[in-house]
């Protein structure tokens, strides 16, 4: 998923906030949108959505942009009455580094500290949707489902955006090999105990589908909610309806009404 577009269309949530906060592993000032449904009762039990952004954008990516995976997270978060909430997790070369990692944890337990969570969705396209299935990886206990839209699950094979990721991550794959292998989701699929959707494309040159594909083989061993939506044709990106099935999927699956 590329940089932010200019094109805007009119803002259904009842509230769009910018948020400051102080991150507790460097101290330096990080900042996320929280977007507010309509009908949201202060103390009531609540579900989060998080969407992560692609390489080359921040946090305005999910809230502004109009391409389909973006409209579609917005529109399923105000269906389901979600909040929904996009951080820049260290901004456009993130690639859920260890100062990612500790923001979106900080985030998760203000969020859980400011509302009543019900459940944690946590989402993302591209490098976000690999910084999903990273964090997931790293952190089960803290999400109730995940949904990754054209990610990798392997970092120790992936190719592109190395200078970015090596940055990130404090160092090449030969430097730090265990950062690459204890980010890349496929190595561990028994973390993946929640329900899981993924969605990747057989022409996706840009982030190639195979690791995630491997991943859902592993996670369906022990997870029966799981759900693979990979188009032959596709390339580097998710239709509208497409992501709309895979959200829908996880949020359905997450529900507690229909345990």
């Amino acid at each position: 998923m590329g940089a932010n577009c200019s094109a805007e269309e009119p803002v259904k949530f009842a509230s769009m906030v910018e948020q400051i906060f102080l991150a507790d592993h460097d101290g330096t000032q990080q900042k996320y949108v929280v977007m507010t449904p309509p009908e949201i009762i202060a103390g009531e039990p609540v579900s989060v959505l998080i969407a992560l952004h692609g390489h080359g954008s921040d946090r305005w990516q999910f809230v502004q942009q109009h391409r389909g995976e973006c409209r579609a997270a917005r529109d399923v978060a105000l269906e389901h009455k979600m909040l929904m909430v996009s951080p820049d997790y260290r901004a456009t070369t993130s690639w859920m580094g260890p100062a990612a990692e500790a923001d979106l944890v900080q985030i998760i337990q203000i969020l859980k500290k400011t509302y009543n969570v019900q459940r944690l969705i946590l989402s993302g396209g591209s490098m976000g949707g690999t910084g999903a299935l990273t964090f997931t990886a790293l952190h089960p206990e803290l999400i109730d489902g995940v949904v990754s839209l054209n990610g990798t699950a392997n970092l120790m094979q992936y190719e592109r955006f190395q200078d970015a990721i090596a940055a990130s991550f404090g160092g090449n794959k030969k430097l730090v090999p265990n950062e690459y292998r204890k980010r890349s989701a496929e190595f561990f699929p028994k973390k993946f105990t929640m329900p899981f959707a993924s969605t990747t494309g057989g022409n996706d040159e840009v982030v190639p589908a195979e690791s995630v594909l491997r991943l859902v083989d592993q996670v369906r061993k022990h997870n029966s909610k799981v759900l693979s939506i990979h188009r032959p044709e596709g390339g580097h990106s998710t239709t509208y309806a497409d992501t709309k099935l895979a959200f829908e999927f996880v949020i359905h699956a997450t529900n507690p009404d229909s345990k």
